[in-house]
């Protein structure tokens, strides 16, 4: 059993930038956390200072109750699982999985039932003769989780071990991922990976992290929730825009009035006049902030709502849902979310309505100001250990 505290935690190569900024993090037992961001901000990096790999140049690291700063990978009670598998080619599965068992000279007989209890697990228990070419990318990912499994640690770290695998792969070993983790009694996991289904499917908590042109947030703590707070209550628009798929449209906006629960925008691009529910602190008429909607909460069919009209530019069919690209003048399209069998095409002109329930906004700085009151009770398993 193992918990996880980063305090202060700072990373730096040289005289750069530091990679990791002031990162405060606790991670609880048998939590099943995500470190989440683009590529760059920092993740893998952060995973790397927890397994041993990597030196802290400032701050503490401390597993259980033990600061670790200073104490050697293998002795740790880390096992991670890495993107590229490293598994010995020479070696059978058996050998690959046991190899960490056989250097602690274990008695064979106990070597024998913990790797087959994880090749059960597994469901590798008719590959064990087998060598690493013999088998699928999928099946090479299990043995290295299995690998890592045997050893029973108190924490196990993962790094990207799915970016390598197609797309019904990853979501075959996603669920097995998922599964084991029930199984691996008060252990805690540490994920990373730049995929937010990943970490929306995976995650108790998600940590995501900043990166981009911002280089005083940069390696810096977005922010950390449940999947479902950071998609409905996200602090800022980095988090608002990196958290759903297809990300949360942007729209320039000025506030033309503010009521008790009510604010009115105007986009000055087009003159349409927008309302979005929340309470007005601090937001004055004429001020210039962002309006933040979700594709799926422009809706076509809401013919009672303040709405927008453009002209359709791409409309991307997939079956279940139809997603709409929409003309933006000044910015990026917008995209909106119908169902399957909507009947648009390139070239229409359509009306999208948005209801005063589903819409953000946020300040030149990027704070969220408002948000749908309604999302404000999220559900979900929360774990106990909260963001220092």
């Amino acid at each position: 059993m193992a918990s996880i505290s980063l305090r202060a935690a700072q990373k730096s190569y040289g005289d750069a930038a530091p990679v990791i900024r002031d990162v405060n993090l606790s991670i609880g037992e048998h939590e099943f956390c995500v470190f989440l961001g683009p590529s760059g901000c920092g993740k893998s990096t952060l995973l790397r200072v927890i397994a041993g790999l990597e030196d802290l140049s400032a701050g503490d690291l401390l597993i259980g109750d033990k600061r670790m700063n200073d104490v050697p990978s293998a002795q740790r009670s880390v096992a991670m699982v890495f993107q590229s598998y490293a598994l010995f080619p020479h070696m059978t599965v058996f050998e690959n999985m046991s190899f960490g068992l056989t250097l602690a000279k274990l008695p064979k007989a106990e070597i024998e039932q913990k790797v087959r209890e994880a090749a059960r697990a597994l469901q590798l228990e008719d590959l064990l003769q087998r060598k690493p070419k013999e088998l699928s990318g999928g099946q090479r990912q299990r043995v290295a989780i299995g690998r890592a499994i045997v050893r029973r640690p108190g924490v196990f770290l993962f790094d990207e071990p799915l970016s390598n695998l197609d797309a019904t792969l990853r979501s075959q070993t996603r669920i097995e991922i998922a599964r084991l983790h029930r199984q691996f009694e008060q252990a805690s996991v540490v994920y990373v990976t730049h995929d937010q289904v990943e970490a929306m499917t995976l995650a108790d908590r998600i940590v995501l992290l900043h990166a981009g042109a911002d280089t005083a947030r940069f390696g810096s703590v977005a922010q950390v929730g449940t999947p479902m707070e950071l998609y409905h209550q996200p602090r800022n628009r980095f988090v608002a825009g990196f958290i759903g798929s297809p990300r949360m449209n942007f729209i320039a906006a000025q506030v033309a009035s503010v009521e008790e629960a009510r604010i009115t925008v105007r986009l000055p691009a087009t003159g349409e006049t927008l309302q979005v529910a929340a309470v007005g602190a601090g937001i004055q008429p004429g001020q210039e902030l962002t309006l933040g909607v979700r594709p799926e909460h422009m809706d076509l069919a809401d013919t009672g709502s303040p709405g927008i009209t453009r002209e359709v530019v791409l409309v991307e069919r997939l079956g279940e849902q139809t997603y709409v690209h929409l003309d933006q003048p000044g910015g990026l399209p917008l995209v909106a979310k119908a169902p399957g069998n909507a009947q648009v095409g390139r070239g229409d002109r359509l009306r999208f309505g948005i209801a005063p329930d589903n819409a953000y906004l946020f300040d030149g700085d990027g704070i969220t100001l408002a948000r749908p009151q309604g999302h404000n009770a999220c559900t979900g398993h929360v774990p106990h250990a909260a963001a220092a």
